[in-house]
This record gives C-alpha cells, structure tokens and sequence, in this order.
C-alpha cells in the first residue's frame, strides 16, 4: 500500500481497528488505544488500583497458559465472573474485585491494537483519562511533526467479524485529540480533525454513550453499571503505558522522560 493512507502531513492521526493501528504503526513514536466499552476504561480502573496489566488478544486455552507464564490472573469474561473469578472486562466488576498485582485481560480489539504497535510507544486512552493522557503527551513532544502520533479507536465487530464503527470509541479519541489540540500539538489530520470535533459539539457525552447501540447492548445484558463507569468524564489521572509487555501508570516514568 502506498503512503497514501498514513496521514504523514500530520502530528495527530486518526485512524479505526487493528489494520489502521498496523497501518499507521510504523510511521508515528506513539500509539493511543481507544476501547471506551470497555478494554481501555478496564486498564484505567485496575491500573489506578496499582495492578499491572498484561493484554492478550484470545480468550481461549492459551489464555491460561499465558497467564501461568506471567504468574497473573486471568481475566474471566463478564457473564463468566463468580466469587471466586471475579476478575473481568467489567471495569465496574474490577473496581469491586480484590486487588490482584498482575492480570491478564483477553480483548480482541484493545489488545490486538495494543500488540499491532511494534517498536510505538502504546497508551491505553478513554473517556475517565482523556485529558490526562493528551496533556502528559504533549508534555512529552508527541502529537508533533517531529514526534507524530496516531489515536486508534477500537470500534466493535459485527456478527460477521468485520468492524463495526462505535460511537463510543469515537467520541473517547475525539477527547483525547481535543486535549492534545488544547496544547498547541498537531497539526490534526481531517480524520483526527473530525473525531475531536464529534467530542467538542456532542451536548452530552455521557448520554450519547449509555444510548448508542454498545451502550444499550451492555445495558440490555445487565451492565449498565459498565457503561457508568466508562463515561467518569476525566476523573482519572492515570496514563497506562505498555511497558515489557504490561500496561502500568507511565506517569511519573514519561515526566521523566522515560
């Protein structure tokens, strides 16, 4: 494929799915995960609780197995969560869990963009850490021509397996773009352009979340509880940073310039 589709103009890009996140990989210093429901807004709650997390693509056989190595739990799927498991992709389920220092969290889209980073520095981005994450970045020199980076929003998979745009993921780059655009970083590509401006003139965020089709679909599965969590609107100065394979708060590691 040719350069046509990387964005290169631009500090800030925007792009959608593992194939834009390997797209735009190898041409920017720092990938940010966009997962709003609920990869990214997982990793915030259990890293603010000063859990490492380990992501991995597959909630199979081998998803044990990579836990054992890790020597970390493995994160059950929601309807799969018991007193004894209850470690989950529910942040609300992991905001009440005990605290485990290391977990394995299976997501096909978070963690597959995660993994799709090669040598880019990969933060984990959502709507409780937007403006954290957009403004720690800046500080660091990302989001710039000399340092450009690329804002990828998960999306969700139709029964088919083929992407499904979501709202919601949407909505959380266009915060984060909005914070870094704040900072004097860029400048934007259209596509970044249009995502943060999607955030500034939605009058409600948090309604459009609980009432868009991913919202509804955890809400009409009894997880609305999720949903609340996930639209904290920047209460979370948290940064998730994969580090040796783990997300864990690159804070003070990136002000130092880590």
């Amino acid at each position: 494929m040719s350069d046509w589709c990387l964005q290169r103009e631009y500090g800030v890009r925007f792009e959608w799915g593992p194939t834009g996140a390997r797209q735009l990989a190898s041409d920017t210093a720092c990938l940010v995960v966009v997962d709003v429901l609920s990869f990214t807004t997982s990793v915030t709650v259990a890293v603010e609780a000063g859990t490492r997390v380990f992501p991995y693509a597959w909630r199979d056989e081998t998803a044990s197995a990579f836990a054992r190595d890790k020597e970390a739990v493995l994160a059950v799927g929601r309807r799969a969560a018991t007193p004894a498991a209850p470690w989950s992709l529910s942040p609300a389920a992991l905001r009440r869990a005990p605290f485990t220092p290391r977990l394995v969290l299976p997501s096909p889209n978070g963690s597959a963009i995660s993994a799709a980073a090669a040598g880019s520095t990969v933060v984990a981005g959502c709507l409780r850490n937007a403006t954290a994450v957009g403004h720690l970045l800046a500080q660091r020199g990302y989001g710039t021509a000399e340092r450009p980076l690329a804002v990828i929003a998960a999306g969700e998979r139709w029964p088919d397996g083929s992407l499904r745009p979501a709202l919601e993921d949407l909505l959380g780059a266009g915060a984060i773009i909005d914070a870094l655009g704040s900072r004097g970083d860029g400048p934007l590509s259209p596509e970044a352009a249009a995502a943060r401006a999607c955030f500034t003139q939605a009058p409600d965020v948090a309604a459009a979340v609980a009432s868009c089709s991913s919202g509804l679909e955890l809400a009409l599965s009894g997880f609305a509880d999720d949903v609340a969590v996930a639209t904290e609107l920047d209460v979370c100065a948290v940064v998730p940073v994969l580090t040796d394979g783990a997300f864990h708060d690159g804070t003070r590691a990136m002000a130092r310039g880590a």
